[in-house]
Order: structure tokens, then C-alpha cells, then sequence
């Protein structure tokens, strides 16, 4: 999947797989998690975010349904 790095101070880099619906996320401590399901929408908004963290922190992170996710690294 391709990351591409954004400005943001927790988030370092996106990746979003269309087909699959997986969303990466690299952080700046160097983790990186993939959540599923995640719709078209919400990768969007992530996307066009002012604040990539705060929206990933409200519309993924701490979702009213949260999305399955593991950890890669």
C-alpha cells in the first residue's frame, strides 16, 4: 500500500486501499496500524482534514462503532 506522508504532529503517513477498504496509518513514534471497513467517506475526510490527528481521533480512533484494527509494527 502507498503512504502518503501528511503534515500532521501524532500522524506521519495514509495509506488507503480501495478495493479492500483497509486504511494504514504510520505514526510518528514509527507504529503503524491498519483499520477495516473503513469507508471511502471517512479516508476522504481524513484526507481533507485541517487536523489529520483530531479527525482520525474522532471519526476513527474513538468512532461510536470503532473500526477492527491490528497493529503491524
Amino acid at each position: 500500500m502507498n503512504l502518503v506522508p501528511v503534515a500532521s504532529s501524532n500522524l506521519r503517513a495514509i495509506g488507503y486501499d480501495t478495493n479492500t477498504k483497509t486504511l494504514q496509518v504510520a505514526f510518528c513514534n514509527n507504529s503503524l496500524y491498519e483499520y477495516y471497513a473503513v469507508p471511502d467517506s471517512i479516508h476522504s475526510g481524513l484526507m481533507e482534514a485541517k487536523s489529520h490527528g483530531s479527525y482520525f481521533d474522532t471519526h476513527i480512533k474513538n468512532a461510536a462503532y470503532p473500526y477492527r484494527y491490528r497493529k503491524i509494527r
